[in-house]
């Protein structure tokens, strides 16, 4: 992701297998930056996580404070049309079977230092250091939600199968799935305001939310965790994220009228 996506070199482990002259450089490059950001004592990774018992009503997710009673946040994802018409609420416990439930939120960070020192290299001209800063920034807080969702999974009692490959893990093939605001399954970003109220996310690691509701610093990661055993990734289609919003419309006109009856 680092090399072929991030710094566009194409085939890079094949090129530095090879002792390519161009890949060996901008190793190099990278080893360097990766260098100096350890030694900057404002850039280093942070994360804030907590497991919330939780429960699902149709297509709602109720998160509970520690009382189990009283609701801290309610999330209302979107279902599919089509088959096999999936909603995430799907793999929390519903609440009509008096059973409660948990869920795990996390964020993780590489930050704050690397906006104020990737202008710095901008404007002193070294366009490529300032570039693979960001991108390790980025990945950085990538591998370290890894890391922490492999712990979740450890804390919770789930654990790997034996001989899980690096391979394996990139293509999530184990129990306890985590889930992005924004990305196919929760393709709302707004939910990322209830998740940084639970976590009290920039007062806990320093990372806030734009009016767009996306994270500043830029390299950081926020998720939720599942960890029901049939849970997986999918998506929804335009018209079922129209039908999502139209929804929550709907139940905010209908909360702002009972407010203003009473």
């Amino acid at each position: 992701m680092l090399y072929t996506r991030h710094l566009g070199f194409k085939n890079f482990k094949q090129a530095l297998d090879k002792r390519d002259p161009k890949a060996l450089e901008l190793r190099a490059a990278v080893a360097a930056v990766e260098g100096l950001m350890l030694a900057h004592a404002d850039i280093k990774a942070n994360a804030v996580y907590r497991f919330f018992p939780a429960q699902s009503d149709g297509n709602r997710l109720l998160i509970y404070g520690s009382d189990r009673q009283t609701v801290l946040e309610t999330f209302t994802f979107g279902r599919q049309s089509e088959a096999p018409c999936l909603c995430l609420t799907d793999f929390v416990a519903q609440r009509s079977s008096g059973r409660m439930d948990y869920v795990c939120f996390f964020a993780t960070t590489i930050g704050p230092g690397v906006r104020t020192l990737a202008n710095q290299w901008n404007a002193q001209g070294e366009y490529l250091r300032s570039h693979i800063l960001q991108a390790l920034a980025l990945e950085g807080a990538e591998a370290f939600a890894e890391l922490l969702h492999l712990k979740i999974r450890q804390m919770w009692g789930i654990g790997d199968p034996p001989g899980l490959t690096m391979k394996d893990l990139f293509q999530s093939r184990y129990q306890g799935r985590r889930f992005s605001f924004g990305y196919p399954a929760c393709p709302r970003l707004e939910d990322q305001a209830q998740l940084f109220r639970l976590l009290d996310v920039e007062k806990n690691i320093g990372v806030a939310l734009t009016e767009g509701f996306m994270m500043e610093p830029e390299g950081s990661v926020s998720a939720m965790v599942l960890h029901h055993p049939e849970a997986t990734y999918f998506g929804l289609s335009p018209s079922d994220v129209e039908r999502l919003e139209r929804d929550l419309a709907t139940s905010q006109e209908q909360a702002s009228g009972r407010t203003d009856g009473a």
